[in-house]
This record gives structure tokens, C-alpha cells and sequence, in this order.
């Protein structure tokens, strides 16, 4: 009886690096975040849509060839303020010219300004903000140096470089980011401040590690679902800026087209043309909305918490 129950059984092989193994499932981060990210049906839709806009903004007024300054049916008053049609789906303006070409080209403008606008202060931002948290030294000018800045209006400024620098394309994007992306900076500064003496990066500076490693490897990854949502209110935001200046006319020179200039201009109109008026404000809003919505949601899949 005995010799069968030693057939029974049999002695397991030790092996010293398989008993250090992790029986867990690979995990990777922006893997989870895309999974997260298109989880919800709603999300999809909405980004589908907004990158379908998006593109048909950049692409289409390079096919219209649409300008301001040339208007082929100025002396045909049989071409003024045509109601959307299968032709002009937006209809015509007071000079003859396509609304549907001039919104999008404006659109185009719009985009293109504030994706570079907000590349050009996040990225200023994240780098002396990241810096400015660490550096105790550097904290003490920088703050004064903000508190100068955050108290001077925005739109005095604007018009004071416009008057300097006259409008344009370049002086444009020179007036939204030259202190601009000092707010952006303040906001990283805080965030950095708020991590900075942990546990792991106390751990970190003792063992010798340099301070940009630290910035680099331990905070920023940690930030970057606060960041995703700050660039998702910073783009709109720069949008309706861009709008707002145009429509004061201290924005874009008359050669760009604009949706700030072409609700100003069609203001005039509303009593008895208001689709010239709202046409432009509604795209206005369905790309600012649009762009909000997803930077939003991509802040929230880019959450480990929400990795669970």
C-alpha cells in the first residue's frame, strides 16, 4: 500500500528565477488609454466627427481657393444675398461672395492659429513650469514676474501690440502666446509643487538622481492627464480669443479671412439676412464644442484611475 502511494506523488523541480515571477497580465499605459478612450461609443462618435471637421476645414479652402480680398461678384447685384441654395449651400454675403467658402476658410485660420498658439505655450509652459516647481531660487522672480503679467488685461495688450507689431498672421500668434504660456507655467509649477517631495522622488534625489531625470521620469508622466485637460480647454480658448480680437478688428489683416471679421461684418445684416450671422457662429461653436468634448475625454482615459 505504501509502495503505491509513493507512485502517487512525485517531488516539483525548484527553480530560483521561476519563483520570482509575477503572474500578472502585461500592462501598458497608453494601450489602457486608447482602450478607455474608445470604450465609450459616445467618445467615438464625437471624435469621428470632430476630425472629419477638422479636416474639411484645413482641406477644403485649399479647393475653393477662396480669398477676401477678391470678390468676382462685387458689381453683379443678382449675386448679393442669395439664400442656401444647391449652389451656394450657405448662401451669399453682401459682396456676392460664397458664405460656405468664407466660414471655412476663416475655419482654417481659426485652427491653424490656435494648434500652434497651443503647442507653442504648453510647450514654453511645461518646461519653466516643470523647472519653476523644482527651483526654489527661480521661484522667487518668477512669481513676481507673474503677478506682473496676470494683472495687466489681456486686451489692453492686445491692442498695444497690434498697434506696434500691426495685424497679421505672425503678430497674431506673437499677441496669444508672448504671456500666454506663463499661466500655463504657473499651473505645471503648482502641480509639480504638489508631487515634488514624495516618497519615491525624496528617494530618487538621495540616490543622486539629476533633477531633469526626476522632472522627466517621476512628475511629468504623473501630469499628463493634467495637462490633457488643460489643452483641452486652452485650444478653444484660444479660438474664441482669435475671434473675439478679429471681431474688434485687432486680429488678422484683411488679406486672411476670419470668423471674428465675418460676424462683425454681418452683424449689420441681421434683421433681414440672420443666417449670415449665425452660420459663422454656429461653426464657431460646433468646432470649439467639438475639441473640448475629446481633449476632454482623452484627460479622462489618460487617468490611470480610470485604467482599473
Amino acid at each position: 500500500m505504501a509502495e503505491n502511494n509513493k507512485d502517487l506523488f512525485a517531488f516539483a523541480d525548484f527553480d530560483e528565477y521561476e519563483s520570482e515571477h509575477i503572474a500578472a497580465p502585461r500592462y501598458s499605459y497608453w494601450k489602457s488609454v486608447w482602450r478607455t478612450f474608445f470604450k465609450n461609443k459616445f467618445t467615438v462618435a464625437t471624435a469621428i466627427f470632430m476630425v472629419c471637421i477638422v479636416s474639411f476645414a484645413l482641406i477644403q479652402p485649399l479647393k475653393s481657393g477662396y480669398s477676401p480680398m477678391i470678390a468676382p461678384n462685387i458689381n453683379n447685384p443678382a449675386m448679393k444675398f442669395l439664400k442656401p441654395c444647391k449652389d451656394y449651400w450657405f448662401g451669399t454675403d453682401n459682396i456676392g461672395n460664397s458664405v460656405f467658402d468664407a466660414v471655412w476658410s476663416g475655419a482654417r485660420n481659426s485652427i491653424i492659429i490656435s494648434f500652434i498658439c497651443t503647442g507653442i505655450n504648453m510647450i514654453l509652459g511645461i518646461v519653466v513650469g516643470s523647472i519653476w516647481g523644482f527651483s526654489k531660487k527661480m521661484d522667487k522672480w518668477m512669481i513676481e514676474v507673474y503677478n506682473v503679467v496676470s494683472n495687466v488685461p489681456f486686451l489692453l495688450l492686445a491692442m498695444i501690440l497690434t498697434y506696434v507689431l500691426g495685424s497679421g498672421f505672425k503678430p497674431l500668434i506673437f499677441t496669444m502666446t508672448v504671456t500666454d504660456w506663463i499661466f500655463v507655467a504657473y499651473f505645471i509649477r503648482t502641480q509639480v509643487m504638489i508631487i515634488r517631495d514624495r516618497e519615491y522622488n525624496l528617494a530618487s534625489k538621495c540616490l543622486g538622481t539629476p533633477t531633469w531625470t526626476i522632472i522627466t521620469k517621476n512628475i511629468l508622466p504623473y501630469l499628463i492627464s493634467v495637462i490633457m485637460t488643460y489643452i483641452s480647454r486652452e485650444i478653444p480658448s484660444i479660438i474664441s480669443y482669435e475671434v473675439f480680437l478679429s471681431y474688434m478688428g485687432l486680429g488678422l489683416s484683411s488679406e486672411y479671412a476670419s470668423l471674428g471679421k465675418m460676424i462683425s461684418t454681418y452683424t449689420s445684416f441681421m434683421n433681414g439676412y440672420p443666417h449670415l450671422f449665425w452660420i459663422p457662429v454656429g461653426i464657431l461653436a460646433i468646432i470649439s464644442i467639438s475639441l473640448y468634448i475629446v481633449g476632454q475625454r482623452l484627460a479622462d482615459a489618460a487617468d490611470p484611475r480610470t485604467h482599473m
